[in-house]
């Protein structure tokens, strides 16, 4: 039976490359992926899912209120698809999870979402709360705080620099608006490695 599976980071933890590479693999062995990424994240163009090292592919865009179990159905109709990539699943909407486990469990097809756990004030998205709840693997994607510890949490600046502690939880943005840091350093709000402060060998779990 065909699973649900979640890989989730924090910002800049190769989300996207890690999609576009499995992706990849599926096409290489004449499978057909469907990709579908949510409407709102726009910032690579619409119908594209894009990563920070230049890999990109077509793919669907879907809408808060779409019924993703019919929306694949629907293209089903038309062309084959062997497995699904949802990009930015943190943007899914609760029922929208249920929905992709029922393709999972009633249509036989491998979802695989990629999404951040938390916002910049450290709570779950809804769609990765949904998705820590339904799926039936997780895989976290690791990335490193600048002291070197995982990366397991994310601030959100201003254009100068300074910490943002509150405002709306959606905020579409890069490397100008996140930064991905240890849950030490996002309690801190500290956003660089000072000058005298070790750097820790290697990758620390």
């Amino acid at each position: 039976m065909a699973k649900l599976y979640f890989y989730y980071s924090t910002m800049n933890a190769g989300k996207s490359t890690v999609l576009l590479q499995a992706s990849y693999n599926y096409q290489e062995r004449g499978m057909h992926p469907l990709l579908l990424a949510p409407a709102i994240d726009n910032r690579s163009g619409e119908n594209t899912v894009s990563s920070r090292i230049g890999l990109s592919a077509p793919a669907t865009p879907f809408h808060t209120a779409d019924n993703l179990d019919a929306l694949v159905r629907s293209i089903r109709e038309t062309q084959a698809v062997d497995c699904i990539f949802i990009d930015e699943a943190q943007f899914l909407e609760k029922k929208q999870v249920k929905q992709l486990s029922d393709v999972a469990d009633e249509l036989n097809i491998p979802v695989l979402c990629y999404g951040l756990r938390t916002d910049f004030q450290g709570n779950l998205f809804t769609g990765s709360e949904q998705l820590l709840a339904w799926a039936d693997e997780l895989t976290e994607i690791k990335t490193i705080c600048h002291c070197g510890r995982k990366a397991n949490m994310v601030l959100r600046i201003d254009g100068d620099g300074n910490v943002i502690k509150q405002g709306a939880q959606i905020k579409i943005g890069g490397n100008d608006t996140y930064i991905s840091v240890c849950r030490k350093h996002f309690k801190s709000g500290m956003i660089r490695r000072r000058d005298d402060e070790l750097m820790l060998d290697g990758f620390e779990e």
